[in-house]
């Protein structure tokens, strides 16, 4: 049994080529004239909230299910959003459409704004916004195919009493050195544990595991942010008939799954086949997780 190929495909390769056009603030603007001031404090602390979107054939995928989070991700840190969530929706379609995109990557942002020097934000000005459309590859391609390796981390996910994992901000040092954790050890990602030593999700996605045919996935208070992708998994399992249990992971149960697989807007569905250099399952893509990818990828085309 093989899996299907990835639901990406792009309509051309603009978002390669200098002729990108970004959304700043309700303009489109050519890629090198899409800047933001140097005293910014999205680009001085993190201090910012942002949102990872895909489209496939022209259709924002879950767009109601993202915009939400952004607007919730905001609310959290006290970042009031200059703009009504449906003029989120135009922006996108706007920005797809300047580039010619039926198929891409949508980058959402809202930063605090430009400021004084120093962490206080009273006094920042207006609060930027902006979309970014373009290709992401985030994973090399044939790894949908075969299944990737990973390991564990030596950086702990942050504790949601410093800063909630469920608030997508700017300030992503932490899922960062996850990652460099994950190049130094000749993979492509790496799985975070929380503070309590338990699992929580990769540096990028979440994660699922496999066993006696129930499909597990660390539950929100494991310190994970709660994925987009990830809720529709569980939703297309339970419509598969395919029983999900949210829970605490501990970390043995990644040596012993039968399958594991991370999901997320910009991973879609990667199955795992080597965790720390134990063999998943039989080393190929499992059965279960060849379900959840078809399923997924007949979903987000809308077939």
């Amino acid at each position: 049994m093989t899996t299907a190929t990835p639901a990406v495909s792009h309509s051309h390769t603009t978002g390669k080529s200098e002729s990108l056009r970004v959304w700043v603030d309700g303009k489109l603007v050519p890629r090198e004239q899409a800047t933001v001031n140097v005293f910014d404090h999205g680009l001085l602390y993190g201090d910012g909230v942002f949102e990872g979107i895909r489209i496939y054939n022209g259709h924002i995928f879950e767009p109601d299910a993202h915009i939400k989070r952004l607007y919730e991700s905001a609310k959290a840190i006290r970042l009031t959003i200059p703009i009504a969530p449906e003029a989120w929706i135009t922006a996108i379609h706007d920005c797809a459409r300047a580039n010619g995109f039926t198929d891409c990557y949508i980058r959402a942002v809202v930063t605090r704004g430009p400021g004084p020097l120093g962490v206080s934000p009273a006094r920042c000005g207006h609060p930027v916004c902006f979309v970014i459309c373009d290709t992401l590859d985030l994973y090399p391609r044939e790894l949908y195919e075969k299944g990737m390796a990973v390991i564990t981390s030596s950086v702990t996910r942050n504790h949601p009493n410093a800063l909630s994992p469920r608030i997508k901000s700017l300030n992503y040092l932490n899922n960062v050195l996850g990652k460099l954790d994950a190049i130094d050890a000749g993979v492509h990602d790496a799985i975070m544990l929380n503070t309590e030593g338990h699992v929580s999700e990769a540096t990028a996605a979440n994660l699922f595991l496999v066993r006696d045919g129930v499909v597990s996935t660390p539950s929100i208070e494991c310190g994970i942010l709660e994925g987009v992708t990830r809720n529709v998994i569980l939703r297309l399992a339970k419509q598969l008939g395919i029983p999900t249990q949210e829970r605490v992971v501990p970390r043995f149960d990644l040596y012993v799954a039968e399958e594991c697989f991370l999901s997320g807007t910009g991973a879609e569905v990667m199955p795992v086949t080597e965790i720390d250099r134990r063999i998943v399952g039989s080393g190929k893509v499992g059965p279960v997780t060849v379900r959840l990818i078809d399923a997924f990828h007949k979903l987000a085309r809308g077939e």
